[in-house]
């Protein structure tokens, strides 16, 4: 799953990083507003994770400029500002959640993990699909109960397949989730991990669609 950082105070920003990161999240990070709009602009992400007080462009400005757009992507205001006329703004402008600094850091990953939930038009809290459980909480997986250790960048792929089932995903599109702009990609990953996935969880579990990608057919 790939987040759009946006912070620009150094100290948060590098905490939230490693956070992100040890969470096996793509990440990329920009530090002013006016980058984060162009960026938004330009490119798609999972989730953003928006503070407000920016230099060069406020980050009610860039929600209002991102929401004008008809994106959908799941926004979490992360700030410290406390006035509760400045959370109605921030959920008025469109931001689908709040969280004040100081923050609990498992808070922060349990809120994101329920925005990607909800934006995936899902309720339970786990991926169930012919056989295969993952729990994005502690990131395990399961094949008929039985634990299956997967690597962070398979997780990843299984979890984008497994998140729409039907919808097929090309090469490009599961590049984007895995990798950050200045993670080195090499030309044949994808299929790398898919069969991998396939070798642990069976061949049928991810079908190739000739010339498009790949998908998880539905049940």
């Amino acid at each position: 799953m790939r987040i759009l950082l946006v912070e620009d105070d150094p100290m948060i920003g590098e905490a939230l990083l490693d956070t992100l990161r040890a969470e096996h999240y793509a990440v990329d990070w920009v530090r002013d507003g006016a980058v984060a709009d162009t960026t938004l602009a330009t490119q798609a992400y999972d989730l953003v994770l928006l503070d407000l007080g920016l230099p060069r462009r406020d980050g009610l400005e860039v929600l209002r400029a991102l929401r004008a757009r008809r994106s959908t992507v799941p926004v979490l205001v992360a700030t410290a500002r406390d006035a509760v006329g400045d959370r109605i703004a921030g959920l008025d402008a469109g931001a689908d959640d709040y969280v004040l600094k100081p923050y609990d850091t498992h808070e922060l990953l349990a809120r994101i993990r329920a925005l990607v939930r909800r934006s995936a038009g899902r309720g339970e809290p786990v991926y169930s699909h012919a056989g295969v459980t993952l729990d994005p909480a502690t990131r395990g997986a399961t094949l008929h109960g039985e634990p299956v250790r997967l690597s962070a960048r398979e997780w990843a792929v299984l979890e984008a397949l497994l998140a729409r089932p039907g919808t097929v995903l090309s090469r490009a599109q599961l590049e984007d989730k895995l990798y950050a702009w200045k993670d080195e990609v090499s030309s044949n990953a994808v299929e790398v991990y898919v069969h991998g996935l396939r070798k642990k969880l069976g061949a049928g579990l991810i079908q190739t669609v000739r010339g498009l990608g790949y998908v998880v057919p539905r049940q």
